[in-house]
């Protein structure tokens, strides 16, 4: 596809489409336009060369469009500012001559067509200091009255233009009057102090003053020299001519400027006007401080009021100035173990590590902020680890124990309860200071076992001092405290003999007379390994036919009261069993048999009875027999 370009416009303007290219009947047909904005004015330019070029694909040729622009007599010649809405504006001195010419409007054809200029505007007192007037070549002239007094008025002027009949075009002129440059120059209303910030680099803008006047100048009168600051001399604007860093230069603070406003052409119509720069420091550093951490560990005996340390802060923007200092709790949250004085830290309260979590590690920080703007901050962390003190020694409470004296080795009799106030609480070793070696105690538990074997008739009571130490509650691993007690051990009873009789046997031959009880014998009986027991009882479980034997307490009795056909009227043998047991509170009941062989032989009253005993002496109412 070929192309048609628009190389270049002379004179350059705008007021030309980029061509069109269409095929029509084999054929090429290029097209060039205006483009809405032009605005053609023969007066001006009435020729334009355009340079067009041809592209097909390696085929390139150029070549020329020449545009003649004719003026049309028939079109409104009134155009540019003069026939805008807002219209043309002339600036006069009030020292203008009265008469002298304003302005000349400038429009194609005035002289040839004969146009007719009119003021439609009116133009009457108090308004207007006297008629303007325009000619017929385009002169505007000053009233006859001069525009003295006038300054800073502006009088609009309705312009008509008529060329010929049935066109005319109209206007707007505006004149401005200026006050005389000598006799009114002053500064415009300026705040006489500014501040600044010291960040503002060399050449940054302070603030600009503005006079009234003709062709004003401006200048510093002092300081002179002025190592800070200087000034436009024709715009009035105050700059930094060096770095205003407050640390390096305190005298950059306050500056006190003199500066003069004056014509350049009349430079002995001045004025003068005073401002205070005052620099206000910009904080761009936090504070710095020593030590920038704290990691430290106290024991929780240390007294309360302790300093732990002192923290020493500077602001870099601004030496020598009061900081803030503050506390804040992290961990445990609201702890009320640390304050902070000033810039001392200090233990607030006391220290305890014998609860379950109470020694913990505090931690905090110091948030240092300083009176700047913005405000700066700078927090320390501070780490405060409270050591464990192994502070109360281990106690436990005297105890007695009962154990019966049958008790097998390894029988519990009861544990020893120690306790301790340090935490971990009542972590305890148990162990027997001396005494028996019968008996022990468990080491981690405190339980007391009987090792050995126990007599009630050798040994009822035992006392053993058990030592507590204490361990894992301090810092220092090998701070122990130790505490004792003594506990009793009673030895209770057991009924472990059984009584024994002498003689074992006897063997007694008696005559019995009819109708007397017979005191037969007394089975004697003891405990030896107990001899202080001395409660027995009797019973015969054995041998005692058609009952003629009976047993009072020790004493056997013959009872020969019955009559009839059962009294024996032969010698006859009873062989006697007879149950000795222990009594009393003691359990179980042991028990051993005596045996009594007796020997009845029957005896009229007038015989005299005897007895006989084989093994002992005689009863009081028996005869022994050899």
């Amino acid at each position: 596809m070929p192309t048609l370009q628009l190389v270049h416009v002379q004179p350059p303007t705008t007021f030309f489409n980029p061509p069109s290219l269409t095929r029509w009947q084999g054929i090429y047909v290029g097209m060039v336009t205006l483009s809405s904005s032009a605005r053609l004015d023969a007066l001006s330019v009435n020729h334009y060369k355009l340079q067009l070029r041809f592209t097909c694909g390696n085929h390139v040729m150029e070549g020329p469009l020449s545009v003649d622009v004719r003026r049309d007599p028939g079109h409104s010649a009134c155009a540019g500012r003069f026939a805008s809405p807002a219209g043309e504006i002339i600036q006069v001195l009030e020292t203008v001559t009265p008469g002298a010419r304003l302005y000349t409007l400038l429009l194609p054809g005035l002289e040839v067509q004969r146009a007719q200029i009119n003021i439609i505007s009116a133009q009457d007192p108090p308004y207007f200091p006297g008629p303007f007037s325009i000619n017929g070549q385009g002169w505007l002239l000053v009233p006859s009255q001069g525009l003295k007094g006038q300054a800073e008025k502006v009088f609009q002027l309705q312009i008509l233009v008529t060329f010929g009949q049935n066109r005319s075009c109209l206007g707007m002129l505006k004149v401005k009057v200026l006050p005389v440059p000598s006799s009114l120059i002053s500064f415009l209303k300026q705040a006489s102090n500014i501040t600044i910030l010291e960040d503002l680099p060399p050449g940054g803008k302070v603030v600009q003053v503005r006079a009234r006047g003709f062709d004003v100048r401006y200048e510093i009168l002092s300081p002179v020299p002025c190592p800070l600051f200087s000034i436009g001399r024709a715009d009035g604007v105050i700059r930094t001519t060096a770095p205003l860093e407050l640390a390096q230069a305190p005298g950059a603070a306050v500056t006190r400027l003199r500066v003069k406003a004056y014509e350049r052409l009349r430079p002995w119509a001045s004025v003068e006007l005073e401002l205070t720069v005052n620099v206000r420091s910009v904080n761009r550093w936090p504070p710095r401080c020593l030590p920038a951490m704290l990691v430290t560990q106290i024991p929780e005996t240390t007294p309360v009021g302790t300093v732990l340390n002192t923290f020493t802060c500077a602001d870099p923007d601004s030496p020598g100035s009061i900081l803030d200092y503050q506390l804040q709790f992290h961990s445990p949250p609201g702890s009320a173990s640390l304050c902070l004085r000033d810039r001392v830290l200090e233990v607030n309260a006391t220290l305890d590590c014998d609860a379950r979590g109470a020694c913990f590690q505090h931690a905090a920080s110091i948030l240092v902020l300083d009176g700047g703007q913005p405000l700066m901050t700078t927090e320390v962390p501070v780490l405060v680890m409270v050591t464990p003190v192994n502070e109360f020694s281990p106690a436990c409470v005297p105890h007695k124990f009962r154990i019966r004296e049958d008790a097998g080795p390894h029988t519990l009799l009861g544990s020893v309860v120690g306790m301790d106030k340090d935490y971990p609480h009542n972590n305890i070793e148990y162990y027997i200071s001396g005494g028996p070696t019968i008996f022990s105690v468990d080491r981690l538990s405190g339980e007391v076992h009987l090792l050995g074997s126990l007599d009630y008739e050798l040994q009822t009571l035992y006392r053993l001092n058990v030592l507590l130490i204490d361990h894992g509650q301090d810092q220092d691993p090998t701070h122990h405290r130790s505490g004792s007690c003594t506990i009793t051990i009673e030895v209770e009873d057991v009924n472990d003999h059984a009584p024994e009789c002498q003689p074992p046997f006897q063997e007694l031959t008696i005559y019995a007379l009819l109708g007397h009880s017979v005191e037969v014998t007394k089975v004697s009986c003891w405990v030896p390994q107990e001899p202080q027991r001395l409660a027995f009882s009797y019973s015969i479980v054995g041998g005692n036919s058609q009952s003629r034997f009976s047993l009072q307490g020790p004493t056997l009795v013959y009872n020969n009261i019955l009559l009839g056909p059962l009294w024996p009227e032969q010698f006859y043998t009873y062989e006697l069993l007879i149950r000795v047991a222990d009594a009393g509170p003691s359990i179980p009941h042991l028990s051993t048999t005596a045996t009594v062989s007796v020997h009845l032989i029957p005896w009229s009253a007038s015989t005299v009875a005897t007895r006989t005993h084989r093994s002992t002496g005689c009863g009081p109412y028996f005869r022994c027999l050899q």
